[in-house]
C-alpha cells in the first residue's frame, strides 16, 4: 500500500517535470518543443486522477500536488509563451537590447525588457486563481466551471503551432497582431474565472442519450482537426463553449 498510494504523485510530478522544461524552451523561444512537452504533461495531468481512483489513493495532497504542477504545465508555460508573442509581435527589443521607447521602462542593471508583453502573464494569474477555486469548489464533480486550464492552454499554444505549420499568410497576419493576442489573453482569462458551465467529457455509461452532446463534440472535433490541423484547436474550444450553453439546462 505504500508504493502505490505514491504513483498517482509521481505521475503528477512527471507533468511538472514536464512543464519545467517546456518552461525553459518557451523562454527561449522554441515553441514547438515547448508545445510537445506540454501535451505531454497534460496527458500525464489526466492520467493521474485517473491511477488515483482505479488505485483508490486519492488524497488531499494529490489534489493540491495536481494544482500545483498545472500551475506551471498550463499555466506559466502558457503565459510565457503569450509573453514571447506579443513581443514578436511588436518587434520588442531583446532583454539585452536598450530603447528609448515607451515600452522598455524596465532597466536595471543591464536588465531591459518591454513593459507590454506582460499582459501575456495574466494568462498564469488568471490560471492560479482558477485552479484555487477549483479546489475549493465542491461542485464541479460532473461539469467544470469557467474554462479548465489545460483547455486554456491548448488555445493558448495553437497559435505558435500554426504559425511554424499553417503556411497561411491570413492567419499569420491575424495571430503576429498585438491587439489580437491582447484580446486572446483578456478574454481567456475571463473564461478561465467566469461562471459558466461547461460539460465534462466524463461518461458514467456509454448510452448516446445520456452522452449525446460529448459523442456531437467528438465527432466534430475530430472532423475540425483532419481539416484545420492546428487552426482546429480555437474553434474546438469555441464549440465546447457554446455546446455547453445550447445544453446547460442538461449539465448537472
Amino acid at each position: 500500500m505504500g508504493l502505490k498510494r505514491h504513483i498517482p504523485n509521481i505521475v503528477t510530478l512527471l507533468n511538472l517535470f514536464s512543464g519545467c522544461i517546456a518552461l525553459i524552451f518557451a523562454v527561449y523561444g522554441n515553441f514547438v518543443a515547448a508545445a510537445i512537452l506540454v501535451f505531454l504533461g497534460i496527458f500525464f495531468d489526466f492520467f493521474d486522477g485517473l491511477l488515483a481512483r482505479k488505485l483508490n489513493v486519492q488524497s488531499p495532497l494529490g489534489i493540491q500536488l495536481d494544482s500545483l504542477a498545472d500551475l506551471v504545465t498550463s499555466g506559466v508555460v502558457p503565459g510565457v509563451i503569450m509573453f514571447k508573442l506579443i513581443s514578436l509581435a511588436i518587434d520588442a527589443p531583446d532583454f539585452g537590447t536598450y530603447t528609448d521607447s515607451w515600452n522598455s521602462m524596465f532597466h536595471w542593471q543591464g536588465f531591459k525588457m518591454s513593459v507590454l508583453p506582460l499582459i501575456g502573464l495574466l494568462i498564469a494569474l488568471a490560471s492560479a486563481y482558477r485552479l484555487a477555486k477549483f479546489n475549493l469548489d465542491e461542485d464541479q464533480q460532473t461539469y467544470f466551471k469557467g474554462l479548465p486550464v489545460p483547455a486554456n492552454t491548448l488555445v493558448i499554444l495553437s497559435l505558435p503551432l500554426i504559425l511554424e505549420y499553417q503556411n497561411s499568410d491570413v492567419m499569420n497576419s491575424i495571430i503576429i497582431n498585438k491587439w489580437f493576442l491582447i484580446g486572446i489573453t483578456l478574454l481567456t482569462c475571463y473564461l478561465l474565472n467566469s461562471n459558466i458551465k461547461l460539460f465534462a467529457l466524463k461518461f458514467k455509461n456509454y448510452g448516446f442519450k445520456d452522452n449525446a452532446v460529448r459523442y456531437v463534440f467528438l465527432i466534430l472535433s475530430v472532423v475540425l482537426l483532419i481539416v484545420l490541423h492546428f487552426a482546429a484547436i480555437p474553434l474546438i474550444i469555441a464549440l465546447y463553449i457554446i455546446l455547453s450553453l445550447l445544453t446547460k439546462s442538461k449539465i448537472a
